[in-house]
């Protein structure tokens, strides 16, 4: 099994939860939106270095996981092409890939960014990763978060399993807080910061793909793709 662990999504597909989750393990190093955070400040941290672009960045999460099991969690509203000429990294890394259908996405996200873009969503850059990590030979994983927040306990022992780790039903929770492990993009984590287990919550939105045109159309784009890649998820 790689020590590399990747997990990408979509925004807005709670992923910070799985992350706020792998952060209770004590046996690895856990990442927060390495790459998002080069897109969008021009520098990260792994671990102890610091990386400005991509390429930095994959060489140091290969480098490091070579002495430690290194997680980290990912966003697909940003893009990243680098990673599509590093079959190293493609090949790699044990790669999971965390779903959330995008009729709830999109209002999400327009919500806390009312002037969303259609590659924004980021189902379709989810999409593509998937494909980039098939041809280079690589086993991707698929999770649906309905599964994470419906069944925690089940989903987590199959991802667990699936990655080569040791499952424990501690890290299903935890002291509610901000981490600093996100700071540079806390205003999107706000109900993470307020958790301390893994759950649905629910919200209602007054632009959704009912009530926004555009909205709509964005979610007919990605639909597709999220059924594709929702066709290959663990089965729970």
């Amino acid at each position: 099994m790689s020590r590399l662990l990747a997990l990408w999504s979509a925004p807005r597909s709670r992923s910070t939860v799985f992350f706020r989750m792998m952060l209770e393990r004590d046996d690895l190093l856990a990442v927060h939106e390495p790459f998002c955070n080069i897109a969008n400040d021009g520098r990260t941290e792994a671990g102890d270095r610091v990386a400005r672009t991509p390429d930095e960045l994959m060489d140091a999460l290969l480098e490091l996981s070579a002495g430690t099991t290194v997680f980290f969690k990912d966003t697909t509203d940003c893009r990243y092409d680098e990673v599509f000429a590093r079959e190293d990294f493609l090949k790699g890394a044990r790669h999971a890939f965390l779903l959330r259908d995008p009729r709830e996405i999109i209002p999400s996200y327009a919500a806390i960014k009312p002037d969303i873009a259609l590659h924004e969503v980021g189902v379709e850059y989810l999409h593509r990763i998937h494909q980039a990590v098939l041809d280079a030979g690589g086993e991707p994983i698929v999770i649906d978060s309905d599964d994470l927040v419906d069944r925690p306990e089940a989903t987590v022992r199959a991802y667990c399993a699936a990655v080569g780790l040791p499952f424990s039903a501690d890290i299903l929770r935890w002291q509610p807080g901000e981490r600093q492990e996100w700071r540079q993009s806390a205003r999107w984590h706000t109900d993470v910061s307020e958790s301390s287990t893994v759950r649905r919550t629910e919200r209602a939105y007054e632009r959704t793909i009912e009530t926004d045109p555009l909205l709509r159309r964005y979610y007919e784009h990605h639909l597709p793709l999220y059924e594709q890649l929702r066709d290959r998820r663990i089965r729970i």
